[in-house]
Order: C-alpha cells, then sequence, then structure tokens
C-alpha cells in the first residue's frame, strides 16, 4: 500500500521524478513512496512539442496528465522540438533543474536499471547545478523486476518497439508472462535496451486504472545514436537510420 506522497518532508529530502510513464519509471516510484524517504515534488516528463507526445514513447499529453491525476502528483511537462540536439537539451534541462533546485528541490530521481554511461551523464549534468542523483532500481536483476512488476498488480501496455529487434504485432500488447515468453532470446525483459516502452493504466500507485484504447499504428524512422545503448543523450549521431513501430493510444473519458 501506498503512503502520503508527501510524507517524505520530514528527511528533508524534495525530489523531483523523472517520469516516462511507463513501467520502470513506475516500479521506481513504487519504491520511493514506500520507502518515503523523499518528498516528491513533481513528476518531470519530457513532451515532443510538434506532436504533443511523451518524447520516444509517443504517448499523447492527455494520457500523461491522466498518470499523474491518477498517482496523485503533479506532472511538470518540458516541451522539446522533435529532434532536439544534445545543446539543446542540455541548456533546457539545466534551466528547468536550477529552477527546480529554488523550490528547494535537492535530487532528481530515476528508473534507470544498468546503463553506466547514461548514468554518468546524468550524474555529471546534475552535479553542474548542485543536485543528487538516486536510482532505486540500480543493478537490480531485470527479468527479476519484470515479475516483481507484474506480481505487485501493475498493467502496462508497450506502445513503442525497434523494428530491428521486434516486430509491430508486439506493439498494444499488455506485459504479462505470456509477453515474456513470446520475447526473442537477447531482448532485456524490461527493454533496459530500448527495445521496448510502455505506458502503464494501473497499480498501486494508482488511485483508479486510466481507461484508453488502442488507435493507429504506425513505423518511424529515426537517424541512430553513435553509441547502440543510448537513445537521445550522448553523442554525435550518425546517417544510420533506426526504425520504430508505434502503437497510438486513445484516450477513454
Amino acid at each position: 500500500m501506498i503512503h502520503s506522497v508527501n510524507e517524505g518532508k520530514r528527511t528533508g529530502k524534495r525530489a523531483v521524478f523523472n517520469w516516462s510513464g511507463g513501467k520502470d519509471s513506475s516500479l521506481a516510484l513504487f519504491h520511493v513512496l514506500n520507502e518515503k524517504e523523499f518528498e516528491i515534488a513533481t513528476l518531470m516528463t519530457t513532451v515532443n512539442a510538434k506532436y504533443n507526445r511523451i518524447s520516444m514513447h509517443g504517448v499523447r499529453k492527455e494520457l500523461l496528465y491522466a498518470q499523474g491525476e491518477a498517482i496523485g502528483i503533479p506532472i511538470k511537462e518540458i516541451l522539446l522540438p522533435e529532434s532536439p540536439s544534445m545543446s539543446e537539451y542540455d541548456n533546457t534541462m539545466k534551466e528547468v533543474l536550477s529552477e527546480l533546485k529554488n523550490d528547494r528541490v535537492t535530487h532528481s530521481i530515476f528508473g534507470d536499471i544498468f546503463l553506466e554511461d547514461l548514468r554518468k551523464y546524468r550524474e555529471d549534468r546534475l552535479k553542474e547545478v548542485g543536485l543528487k542523483a538516486h536510482f532505486p532500481l540500480w543493478k537490480k536483476d531485470t527479468t527479476q523486476l519484470i515479475h516483481e512488476f507484474i506480481d505487485l498488480g501493475f498493467k502496462t501496455v508497450v506502445v513503442c518497439v525497434k523494428s530491428d529487434v521486434l516486430s509491430e504485432d508486439f506493439t498494444g500488447r499488455v506485459i504479462d508472462n505470456d509477453f515474456l515468453k513470446d520475447l526473442p532470446k537477447g531482448v532485456d525483459p524490461c527493454g533496459e535496451n530500448g527495445e521496448f516502452h510502455t505506458f502503464v493504466f494501473d497499480g498501486p500507485i494508482f488511485k483508479h486504472p486510466i481507461a484508453y484504447s488502442l488507435g493507429e499504428k504506425v513505423f518511424k524512422e529515426y537517424e541512430a545514436p553513435k553509441d547502440k545503448n543510448d537513445t537521445c543523450f550522448s553523442s554525435t549521431p550518425t546517417r544510420k537510420l533506426s526504425g520504430f513501430h508505434f502503437c497510438d493510444l486513445l484516450p477513454v473519458s
């Protein structure tokens, strides 16, 4: 059972939670709220300003705000261009994090599990503005994590997959034991290498489920980053294209 989101006030640790809307974010938030070490000031999400959708995941902004309402923590939306340069991304985040620090935030919390380069990038950028990083799921076994996620009663739907590792058929599926059995060999069960992204619509951190229906499926290609493990945070992209299958989710009132 989740306790009040503000119970961490007595520790003096006020944090922003980096929220993607997916399973790793949800499980990390579950642990943070139960441990009561932090007061969560806001759920911070980057949004594609052109399409009004969660960056990379492609989920409509309406569903993002429905998550915030169901969880009971306000959403802080950060608008970014469709393909921001690293300098654009870094400058925007530095400005936002500096504002949060002025609002007594001391920590930034992430759902990352094992990508060392990404962790170092986050820690280095936070250090520039005087904040600390916290990784509740760090170095935990991803097979155990996904089974913990399912056993806790979380429900999540796959909204995006990398086309070179998973077919379009995986989009729109709810992650359960059958889904895990169908994953090809070499695909991380938590999608930690960017193989797939999800939208969580129910679970122990939610006051009520979020209603949605499946919409159109589309294929898109983007310039691939130089580092195969990095979806948006490192060096200059090459000319190689990476393909992604997306499944649109439609809000249901």
